[in-house]
């Protein structure tokens, strides 16, 4: 193989090359996703950013060019010229977009090798029809993103990114027509209270004081609207300091953008027309206009801010038909003010047998999600049939059938609780989870929703707090911030995009008035010291007039996810973050040194300046304490836990070896672990028998005397499974 200075702009791209160019010489560079040596002639599929080809080095007519080459390995890096030939009918591969032909290579330049690989790269057979074993997909997560530079060479991965690309040029080209400017904001700012804990950055110059990175650029987009620049929209990367949940990552990115001189109808045609052209990179065809809901409708129907509006199973209020019933539990639900609701879940009453719907969902199921218990029916021969059928009158039972449109093979599943939010989040829950478990949800549907007027305000820990941000207009200004029955009456102009049952994003229109911001903050229990405090520069910018404007925010992540239909938000971020936060490739947090703690002021306790988490600290604290050994009432509490009675000597022998243990558990604790390979098994496998069967009566009691009671020489054990 020949050593030299590599010449780039005669390269041709692997995914390029088609019967068109057959007879053409062309210089290739990748990859090598797998190879296949036959003895005398070399199959390799070369890849790069644009596909896979098939490159043959056959030893009739290159010898010494095959000895070379046998050497190659997976993912070395190799440049190649040779000359395109149509492949011999009953070899071409439809797996791959250059299936059809392969070139004969008379020249290899090899450019850097590789080491074993942690898991395997390729994705495509080599030989059509031929089973392809070991797919990377299956790789632990945390390995793939230890990895990560070599996760992302697989062509799966990559063509996320390239349609990410391109979804980001999209939104570009689609705002730049719209006479948006793309403006970008500080990511070292002032803390602001968002909803959100802040990341926080000390300062060096100015020590004990810190600057806080942007949950979003909030206050920055609306002074860009009170500077005149009417419309802007930036890619930005936010960060919010909260607890974890599967699609959720500390720092993520959103398309964010404000304008000038709008309403909500001006947001809702930008965004449908934007988000027809995104999914579209998906070959998902969304539909404008977009339904619209009402929080409120959006709670009482499906018991969620973001509904799923792929499947039915809507909920019916069944309180009124109800008031009289003669049904102990709900007459008392209702008699204290409260509510019976419910839906229908169609042609289902085979699959929902009564022992699922009574022993599953109604013991279990709908206890995890907070509610008291679950009442159901069934459709059977054109009657409601249930255990508790015979408590309602014969009307009653019409009503609900009529209510419902309960037809044959339906169940009918009903929820009775004392608050109304309660009862519609308990049944939101209890949807899906049928919705998934019977298969109802169809799989390449797509329904789109605006969810508008939401509460201004929502009651946590008995504090006034905004359920969106403080900087949401309200739906009218002569409210009392004095009187929390008032506040919580209010409504908001704010809206949320919804997608499969998913919030893709938000915004609303903002209040543009100085007394009426005052007036929210004040609402919120703000003192004029802490208001001047924390937004003081922002209300002074509108002293000078601010024009009325709104924005969104797209959660890009998401709707990435969405569009290429990952389980993951991870699975579209180059370098995320894993489930607990945690960078496995960078091992990010960690510690820092010693002297740039000093430069910005910080000091740590000792256990954090040795590096050691809370959580360690806490194990090196109950390790330390083992070592002492463990008391006669330790060692007397787990033998009756065992149900066993100890003598004098059993006691001391037992406290004995259980410290031993103790100590070994402690001594492993400061073993260095992390790089030690894998292994199935500490022992090679072989079978064990013991040697201490009881040969005689004699000693079978010897052996269960200390057993507290005994039947037939065997230990007598509690019953641990009711009949």
């Amino acid at each position: 193989m020949n050593e030299k200075n590599i010449i780039w702009k005669d390269r041709v791209y692997c995914g390029e090359i088609s019967l068109d160019d057959v007879k053409s010489r062309v210089k290739l560079m990748g990859w090598i996703d797998a190879m296949r040596d036959h003895g005398h002639i070399i199959f390799i599929h070369l890849r790069d950013i644009t596909g896979i080809v098939q490159i043959v080095i056959d030893s009739e007519e290159n010898k010494e060019l095959y000895e070379s080459a046998v050497h190659l390995r997976e993912e070395y890096i190799i440049e190649v010229k040779g000359k395109v030939r149509k492949r011999a009918k009953g070899t071409e591969n439809p797996n791959i977009k250059t299936g059809e032909i392969e070139i004969v290579v008379d020249d290899i330049i090899l450019h850097s090798n590789s080491k074993t690989l942690p898991f395997q790269i390729s994705e495509k057979a080599m030989v059509y029809g031929e089973e392809f074993m070991g797919s990377p997909a299956h790789v632990d997560e945390d390995l793939r993103l230890q990895y990560r530079y070599l996760d992302l060479r697989r062509p799966s991965v990559q063509e996320r990114f390239v349609k990410r690309h391109k979804i980001n040029k999209i939104i570009r080209d689609y705002l730049d027509k719209q006479n948006f400017l793309e403006l970008e904001t500080p990511v070292l700012t002032r803390s602001t209270p968002e909803g959100a804990r802040d990341y926080l950055v000390p300062s060096r110059i100015h020590q004990g004081k810190f600057y806080a990175l942007p949950q979003s650029p909030q206050l920055f987009k609306q002074l860009f609207m009170m500077s005149g620049m009417e419309r802007y929209f930036q890619i930005v990367k936010c960060y919010r300091d909260e607890d974890l949940r599967p699609n959720r990552q500390p720092e993520f990115t959103q398309l964010d953008l404000e304008a000038s001189f709008i309403d909500e109808e001006f947001i809702y045609e930008l965004i449908e027309g934007l988000l027809k052209k995104i999914f579209a990179i998906g070959g998902i065809k969304l539909k404008p206009p977009f339904r619209r809901m009402t929080y409120a409708d959006a709670m009482n129907l499906y018991g969620s801010d973001a509904p799923d509006l792929r499947f039915g199973m809507t909920f019916k209020d069944a309180t009124e038909i109800l008031k009289n019933t003669g049904y102990t539990i709900f007459k008392r639900v209702i008699k204290n003010h409260g509510y019976v609701k419910g839906f229908c879940i169609k042609e289902k009453a085979t699959d929902l047998t009564k022992n699922i719907l009574q022993n599953e969902y109604a013991m279990k199921i709908v206890q995890t999600f907070g509610a008291k218990g679950m009442s159901w029916m069934r459709m059977v021969n054109g009657e409601l049939e249930s255990s508790i059928a015979q408590f309602f009158t014969q009307k009653e039972l019409d009503d609900l059938k009529k209510l419902f449109e309960a037809e044959e093979d339906n169940v009918i599943v009903l929820v009775a609780e004392t608050s109304l939010d309660l009862t519609n989040r308990i049944l939101g829950r209890l949807r899906f989870h049928i919705a998934n478990r019977l298969g109802i949800i169809p799989k390449n549907k797509f329904a789109a929703v605006w969810v508008t007027e939401f509460p201004m305000f929502e009651l946590v820990d008995e504090t006034v707090t905004p359920l969106h941000h403080p900087f949401t207009s309200p739906d009218r200004t002569d409210f009392n911030t004095s009187d929390i029955n008032d506040l919580l009456s209010l409504k908001s102009r704010a809206y949320d995009i919804v997608v499969n049952g998913e919030e893709l994003g938000g915004g609303s229109i903002r209040i543009n008035n100085m007394s009426l911001q005052k007036k929210i903050f004040e609402a919120l229990g703000l003192t004029q010291k802490e208001i001047e405090a924390k937004f003081g520069f922002f209300l002074k910018a509108l002293e000078y007039g601010a024009p009325p404007h709104g924005g969104l925010a797209l959660g890009l992540d998401r709707v990435v996810s969405m569009v290429l239909q990952t389980q993951s938000i991870r699975d579209v971020i180059p370098f995320p973050k894993n489930r607990s936060a945690v960078c496995p490739l960078t091992e990010a947090p960690s510690t820092v040194d010693d002297l740039q703690l000093q430069e910005l002021n910080i000091g740590l306790s000792r256990d954090l300046q040795t590096g050691t988490s809370r959580e360690a600290a806490g194990k090196q604290d109950t390790s330390s304490q083992k070592q002492i050994g463990l008391s006669d009432e330790d060692v007397k509490k787990v033998a009756s836990l065992a149900r066993l009675k100890l003598g004098d000597a059993d006691l001391a022998n037992i406290k004995k070896d259980l410290n031993k243990i103790i100590d070994y558990v402690g001594q492993l604790e400061e073993l260095d672990t992390k790089n030690v390979k894998p292994m199935h098994h500490v022992l090679n496998v072989k079978n064990v028998w013991r040697d201490d069967v009881p040969t005689s009566k004699d000693n079978s009691k010897a052996i269960i005397e200390n057993g507290p009671v005994t039947d037939n020489n065997y230990f007598k054990v509690p019953r641990i499974l009711e009949d």
